[in-house]
């Protein structure tokens, strides 16, 4: 058994992970911009005291969702969890696993049974102490089909609980499992879910609120006492809250399907996440079978103009499936690998294609329509002729799912271990382009069951293996978005899934 020690870790935590379809910097704490102005000018008035606000900072909520992070589909609602709930572990921004609730934990020999042990001292808010067999039935219930964690948790055959400990048994090695867990310990309660973490809601007198709790167990020095929460009953409500300066910071996709529009005076907080955008290709039919040519394609696209333009600089390029700012990423690899359009040209020189490349995009998201465009330029430009079929999201995945393509662009939420077995194993549940290869299969294993200066090796065997065959082209990760009033908050430093991180480093004005 091994046994691994943990610092203890800062109030906030991390909430879901669940999948969806659709560079190189060392990760630095998030910097702001500035958002769509309108002709007002200034911001929120500075009363020269930090941590003292001239006005209540203030966040939105949607009294006719759940707050329960576990099953919650409200995006609003799920951003507060981080104040009022806290899992094992905490992700930082270079997707590491920060010891949360656990204390500190051993692995058997062959990766499968994990003994995570309790900090000894944290409560729930209404008083009642965390212990191994409540921290398991919250863990059971985010296991469930429905729930917002269950996708990264189908690896696990059980989980189990008593006194200080919760045990966890995988199906197969995946040493990198505590970044998956920083899942929302809650306490389903007849007054609604409570957590361990810093505040608590109140609705006393018809309004709500986050107080912080006195008996919070981390007992850390947080810059407000009082959070008032804006009720909002639709997305309409939510826009006109926040232009007027009502609500003080909104988590923001800006990039996704039907994202909102808003304006006024408010600066923009990146973070990273790990949506990766790629371009799938379907390698069991037509021309993309050829290996080659698929090596090509990767060769001939300039992320960077990508990322720039279509993306308006809210991602980071990559031609690995790996987030730059992680412990996973080659930058060796990904430095030779890269945009080397006279390459691509050369390699076409024993290729020969009848008819255009058939590129699927959905036609709902316009970002992704624009990056598809660019795309095909960038193709064209070198002789790889190229048509785009823009088609609505139904008839989108049903055209992946019978392999109606050549080429597909899309993008998926993958987990914080960076595994890639649903999108490139052969059994792959998002695997539209077919790709069948037992060698990928072995690398993808053998990357997951690694540990310490092993995973390092793993990760260039995997990476090098998938840049020689290509079954998919990376292209970026997108950032998130953390909207604030202008000159209202300073000390941001977003995390996917909690905005929140460092919330004690804070300063309002």
């Amino acid at each position: 058994m091994k046994l691994l020690r943990l610092k203890s870790s800062l109030p906030v935590l991390f909430l879901s992970l669940c999948l969806l379809l659709g560079a190189c910097a060392q990760s630095e704490p998030a910097s702001s911009q500035s958002g769509s102005f309108s002709s007002q000018e200034g911001g929120a008035s500075s009363s020269g005291r930090p941590g003292v606000a001239s006005a209540p900072f203030t966040l939105a909520y949607y009294p006719s969702s759940s707050l329960d992070p576990l099953v919650t589909e409200n995006k609003t609602n799920l951003t507060l969890a981080p104040l009022l709930c806290e899992g094992l572990f905490r992700l930082d921004n270079t997707f590491f696993p920060e010891a949360q609730l656990c204390h500190s934990y051993t692995v058997s020999e062959d990766g499968l049974v994990w003994s995570f042990t309790l900090v000894s001292n944290a409560t729930f808010s209404d008083g009642t102490p965390l212990t191994g067999a409540l921290a398991a039935q919250s863990l059971q219930r985010a296991a469930v089909a429905t729930s917002n964690y269950a996708a990264r948790l189908a690896g696990v055959s059980s989980i189990a609980g008593e006194e200080n400990t919760v045990t966890i048994v995988l199906s197969s090695p995946n040493h990198r499992l505590p970044a998956l867990l920083d899942i929302p310990i809650v306490l389903e309660t007849a007054v609604g879910p409570l957590g361990t973490g810093p505040y608590v809601l109140s609705t006393a007198d018809g309004t709500a609120a986050l107080n912080l709790r006195s008996g919070w167990w981390q007992n850390t020095i947080l810059p407000i006492t009082q959070i008032p929460l804006a009720a909002i009953a639709s997305t309409d409500d939510l826009i006109a809250a926040f232009d007027a300066g009502e609500i003080s910071l909104l988590d923001a996709d800006l990039l996704g399907t039907n994202s909102l529009g808003y304006s006024g005076n408010y600066e923009i907080w990146d973070y990273a996440t790990s949506t990766l955008v790629y371009l799938g290709l379907n390698a069991a039919s037509g021309p993309m079978k050829d290996t080659a040519l698929r090596c090509a394609i990767s060769l001939a696209i300039d992320r960077d103009t990508i990322t720039g333009i279509s993306y308006a600089n809210h991602a980071v390029s990559a031609v690995l499936p790996v987030h730059p700012s992680s412990a996973d990423f080659v930058p060796s690899l990904a430095s030779t690998a890269g945009y080397q359009p006279e390459q691509a040209v050369a390699a076409l020189e024993t290729i020969s294609l009848s008819t255009p490349l058939r590129l699927l995009v959905s036609s709902e998201n316009t970002t992704r329509v624009a990056a598809a465009q660019n795309i095909a330029t960038q193709l064209s430009d070198i002789g790889i002729p190229v048509e785009i079929q823009k088609l609505p999201w139904e008839e989108y995945l049903t055209a992946l799912q019978r392999g109606n393509f050549d080429l597909h662009l899309a993008e998926v939420l993958l987990t914080a271990d960076f595994d890639l077995t649903q999108l490139l194993s052969s059994g792959g549940s998002i695997n539209y382009g077919r790709w069948q290869n037992e060698t990928t299969d072995a690398l993808l294993s053998s990357f997951r069951a690694a540990q310490d200066s092993a995973r390092t090796a793993a990760a260039q065997s995997l990476y090098t293996h998938l840049l020689e065959e290509m079954p998919i082209v990376p292209l970026c990760f997108k950032n998130g978005s953390v909207l604030t009033q202008w000159g209202q908050i300073s000390g941001l430093n977003p995390v996917q899934r909690n905005v929140f991180y460092g919330l004690e480093q804070w300063g309002l004005s």
